[in-house]
């Protein structure tokens, strides 16, 4: 029996997940939480996933450990199976990552201690978007400094929209290669795809992922001036500024939610505030969707994934009112619908269709682990 063993390591968790790779079901889930903290489930990572593996025992069949990794730069565009070498680029990329990449390598590390009779793949959120042509990743600063520090787009949830967009396809009955997506992926943090043909060819996230959709705690597009502006005027350091934008802005900073339930909740109480807040949401997915529309010429799909994207009809429909000219023509009645596979939500007329796929990003991890093999 293949089995692949699926990492998502933090700084103080990890979050694991055993697969079958016959059937592509989930055998076992579960959290680490509060690592080398008092009271939490382990002093350091090694000791967290060992107690994992003690309560597996000897069944566990583990033929890979598939580990998800944050930022993976213009090094990585693939899986790639995890050597000593991977692990220094890994970390030479921290700078990228700050607050992810050390993290998935204290994972992969602790896993490798554990496990290290099998493979182990490292599966990175930016390899999906490589295949993003110059005109998209660049930014028009200047070339050498760019170059110099790494500064460029790469994008983010590369590995759930890859997944989605199979999922999508398959569902259309067409092969990737011959679909055009536009791919919303609407949780926490949120970020738009195109894709073409199977690859991404532009996306919202840039060298974070603080850059395009409004989100629950992250500001998403904003002009760079403000930066120098909060500076010079407030007094604010670069690292005040940058804990601003990522924890204090988007929902969170707009309406004071940062969950958009909350945010749903207090539009229907009559929240003004709220109501603001939710009108800037759409306003930048709109954006975005027209833009992404524009850049791929012919759409299949649009796509909803993630938390928000797969359990709001609310908040779907906002995304699609107003678009039936761009050939977006949601069903109100489907949409309502809730259903745990792939499903259409557009009127039987509408030329795009518009989908909810649940994304498996565990599940892609195990798949992409494996065939690195």
């Amino acid at each position: 029996m293949s089995r692949a063993f699926v990492v998502n390591s933090g700084s103080s968790s990890i979050k694991y997940q055993l697969i079958d790779l016959t059937t592509n079901e989930s055998i076992l889930s579960g959290l680490v939480e509060r690592i080398g903290e008092p009271g939490g489930d382990a002093v350091n990572h090694t000791e967290g996933l060992r107690s994992v593996l003690d309560q597996l025992g000897d069944d566990a069949n583990i033929s890979v450990v598939g580990h998800r990794v944050v930022h993976g730069g213009d090094i990585f565009d693939e899986a790639t199976v995890i050597t000593d070498e991977v692990l220094r680029d890994i970390d030479a990329l921290s700078p990228l990552a700050p607050l992810h990449n050390p993290a998935n390598l204290a994972g992969i590390r602790a896993a490798r201690e554990v496990l290290g009779f099998v493979p182990h793949v490292a599966v990175f959120d930016t390899a999906f978007h490589q295949s993003m042509p110059a005109e998209a990743y660049t930014y028009a600063i200047d070339t050498d400094v760019a170059a110099q520090y790494g500064v460029r787009k790469y994008g983010f949830h590369g590995t759930s929209v890859r997944f989605v967009s199979r999922r999508a396809a398959e569902f259309l009955g067409r092969s990737p290669e011959s679909t055009n997506l536009v791919v919303l992926h609407l949780g926490n943090g949120a970020s738009i795809t195109a894709v073409q043909g199977g690859r991404s060819i532009d996306t919202s996230m840039g060298l974070t992922p603080l850059q395009g959709l409004v989100m629950g705690t992250r500001s998403g597009d904003i002009d760079a001036s403000v930066v120098a502006h909060l500076s010079r005027v407030a007094g604010m350091s670069i690292d005040e500024i940058d804990d601003l934008l990522n924890k204090r802005s988007g929902m969170a900073g707009l309406t004071g939610k940062s969950d958009m339930r909350d945010v749903e909740n207090a539009v229907a109480k009559g929240d003004e505030r709220a109501r603001i807040g939710l009108g800037v949401w759409r306003h930048r997915i709109r954006h975005y969707i027209g833009a992404y529309v524009a850049q791929l010429g012919r759409v299949d799909a649009i796509v909803f994934t993630a938390g928000v994207g797969e359990n709001s009809p609310l908040l779907r429909e906002l995304s699609c009112q107003g678009l039936e000219h761009l050939g977006i023509d949601l069903d109100s009645a489907r949409n309502e619908v809730r259903l745990k596979d792939v499903h259409d939500i557009a009127t039987e007329s509408s030329p795009i269709r518009v989908l909810v796929v649940p994304t498996n990003e565990e599940l892609e991890i195990a798949q992409q682990a494996l065939a690195a093999l």
